[in-house]
């Protein structure tokens, strides 16, 4: 028989040998569960070690491209373009000449796909021992990118799994976060002889910034309150829950010194927010017995009390909370309530919520619904402007939490 087809078909049988204890080795390594940088380690062990290869770049896309392998470089690494450079290379191919310092330094480029959507690139410096190489129809070639393709895999999943955990650990949280949310908010708003109060309040996310509330201080003397802090998240809704317990808190104590209460709050919100968020606040009194509403503005979108013709914004007060350590100028304004008049108070995400072309809702097209359909029941009157912001945004979706509170007195 010939010598040479007899040593190349040792050859053949050694390298099928080295390519199954080669793969059996990386499987059982995932399946026992080791670390990414073991699994990349046996990798480059395999490449270097065991196929002779003196040089290889391995580029894995994660957020963004990687380069967890690489070794043997002789050119200075200060930045490659994998998309530009590698991005053209769509099967296994050998590097006869390149511009790039990088791409010079290597003789095959081993793209790893999957549904045409790149995973990785491996660059690797030829080895003379290696067979010729032929075409994709090379053995060590497709092994190789076989073995990288499961390394590259296995690590993806493993990212994925990894990500999928922190989202259900988070998304468990948020659960627990909004139902603490909506526990603080008043369950029970007041409709008799005296009030019709009724508030609507759509979260954009499972946690909201905006918050209203409805405090009774005695038979006839209420707080009646809203506000929206800056900015969106968990970080915006927990400083949001925080300053509902705090007015809470003050209120047990503090009954009627808006200046008092108002310095409190603006310090509270300044320490905890550390000058990431602020908080713009709506907070008025309400005497039923004398009618009296007084109030303090701090930087929210103007209220407005209306007879169901004519409205009257309430701007009078100071500075939104935690933008200054002290406030420049404070004023409580002062509004006797004629029977029948209705106190409107909403966030910016009813006024600002945009349609396709772009334009807002805006304050004056709410005036507008509130007056034409004055005789409703609060609820009732909340519900229809929220039918009307749905009409308005029509497929475009709530950009911010939304939020209307509207109050009758008798």
């Amino acid at each position: 028989m010939n010598s040479a087809w007899i040593k190349s078909l040792e050859n053949q049988v050694l390298n099928r040998e080295f390519m199954l204890h080669s793969l059996l080795e990386i499987t059982r390594a995932i399946n026992l569960n080791k670390s990414k940088e073991e699994i990349l380690q046996l990798f480059k062990y395999i490449l270097r070690e065991q196929l002779g290869y003196k040089c290889a770049a391995l580029f894995v896309l994660e957020e963004e491209w990687k380069c967890p392998v690489k070794y043997g470089m002789k050119a200075k690494w200060i930045s490659f373009d994998v998309d530009g450079e590698l991005s053209r290379f769509k099967e296994i191919t050998e590097i006869v000449s390149s511009n790039s310092p990088i791409l010079e330094q290597f003789h095959f480029v081993i793209p790893v796909f999957h549904k045409k959507k790149p995973l990785a690139y491996l660059l690797l410096n030829g080895n003379k021992k290696a067979e010729p190489f032929n075409g994709t129809g090379n053995s060590m070639m497709n092994f190789i990118q076989s073995i990288t393709n499961i390394i590259v895999v296995a690590n993806e999943n493993r990212r994925m799994t990894r990500q999928s955990q922190v989202q259900e650990r988070l998304s468990r949280e948020l659960e627990v976060a909004s139902a603490i949310q909506t526990y603080l908010f008043p369950s029970d708003l007041p409709s008799d002889r005296k009030m019709d109060i009724s508030a609507r309040y759509s979260p954009r996310h499972e946690v909201g910034g905006d918050y209203y509330d409805f405090i009774p201080l005695g038979d006839d003397e209420y707080i009646i309150c809203i506000a929206d802090v800056s900015g969106k998240g968990i970080g915006a809704a927990l400083l949001m829950a925080n300053f509902q317990a705090i007015v809470r808190t003050l209120f047990s104590y503090n009954r009627f010194d808006f200046h008092i209460l108002m310095d409190e709050l603006n310090h509270k919100v300044a320490q905890i927010a550390k000058g990431q968020h602020f908080i713009t606040c709506f907070m008025a009194h309400y005497n039923a017995s004398s009618r009296e509403l007084r109030y303090v503005n701090a930087g929210h979108n103007q209220p407005f009390i209306t007879n169901g013709r004519k409205a009257t914004f309430l701007s009078e007060g100071c500075t939104g909370l935690g933008m200054l350590e002290e406030f420049p100028s404070f004023s409580v304004g002062k509004k006797q309530l004629k029977p029948n008049t209705t106190l409107v108070l909403y966030t910016d995400g009813v006024v600002e919520l945009g349609n396709k072309e772009d334009e807002q809702f805006g304050v004056e097209r709410l005036m507008r619904i509130i007056h034409a359909f004055y005789p409703l029941k609060m609820e009732d009157l909340n519900n229809l402007v929220f039918s009307k912001l749905d009409e308005w945004r029509e497929d475009q979706p709530f950009v911010d939490d939304t939020a209307i509170f509207c109050c009758r007195f008798f």
